[in-house]
């Protein structure tokens, strides 16, 4: 190949799929993943699983998409599009979980970021009892990696209150469900600290990912925020450690320059692109 020809070769995106719900405000799911993929260089594409109405103060309906558009939707971006990483938040349902787990099982999609999305900042539900158990039996076992918080984490596990003492011990039981990596995070902890532990389970790696209280009140979509800087980071090469290391990293600065902001009256969201201006 001549170097001419090669100056003439079109560049290349490198592409996330995030399957999530919509947030009308624009704190979480769809909107902040877009935001954060947008931020690490990466090209977005969505597969939107529901209409959630809701600003800083909380959510006041859910309208799920029908399943067969959501299945729909990835098909047509894996088909043509194709992922280097796909990120799973919002769900709802179990016929939902399993129909996006058969999608992407056809479609033989690596690095497959799932977080389980049960509640949302506000408290208010975003998963269905019932999908929990399609949750761990069909999808959570084809994921690279999990990112639970504590009250999911406990609820995945179905036991009670989880500390930091037992964060280690909740992220192996939760690998032997299938995934390749754990990652329980610490922001419902209490005290100073904020860390995040990582089990890689080939390597049976814990890995420490510290983090500090930060004085916020915007804080929306943290979780939609982390999960999607990981998947991006999947996506352009890096390996699981590492990744997770540089999403801390990115969430930690977000929610810095986040706090100098007011947006609404309630809880706001982080600063996606703190790195491009303040």
């Amino acid at each position: 190949m001549t170097p001419e020809h090669t100056m003439n070769m079109p560049k290349r995106h490198t592409t996330v799929l995030t399957v999530a719900g919509s947030d009308s405000g624009g704190g979480a799911g769809i909107q902040a993943d877009l935001k954060t993929v947008a931020a690490h260089g990466c090209y977005g594409t969505t597969a939107i699983t529901a209409i959630t109405v809701q600003n800083t103060l909380g959510v006041t309906a859910i309208h799920p998409v029908p399943v067969e558009i959501v299945t729909a939707q990835i098909e047509a971006v894996l088909a043509d599009i194709g992922a280097d990483a796909v990120k799973i938040g919002m769900l709802f349902s179990p016929e939902l979980v399993e129909a996006v787990a058969a999608t992407l099982k056809r479609f033989a999609v690596k690095n497959i970021v799932l977080d389980p999305v049960m509640v949302a900042q506000s408290g208010d539900k975003l998963l269905r009892d019932e999908a929990v158990a399609a949750l761990k039996e069909k999808l959570i076992p084809m994921a690279t990696l999990i990112t639970p918080n504590l009250p999911e984490t406990a609820a995945l596990l179905e036991r009670g209150e989880i500390g930091a003492a037992e964060m280690a011990e909740t992220a192996r039981q939760l690998a032997r469900l299938g995934c390749r990596g754990v990652l329980v995070k610490g922001g419902h902890l209490t005290g100073d600290r904020r860390d995040d532990l990582l089990f890689w389970a080939a390597k049976n790696r814990i890995v420490n990912l510290p983090g500090t209280a930060i004085a916020t009140t915007n804080n929306h979509g943290t979780g939609c925020t982390l999960s999607a800087a990981i998947a991006a980071r999947l996506a352009l090469g890096e390996d699981m450690e590492t990744a997770a290391r540089a999403a801390k990293d990115y969430i930690n600065g977000a929610l810095t320059a986040g706090a100098a902001y007011q947006l609404g009256q309630g809880h706001g969201p982080v600063q996606h692109f703190f790195r491009f201006w303040p």
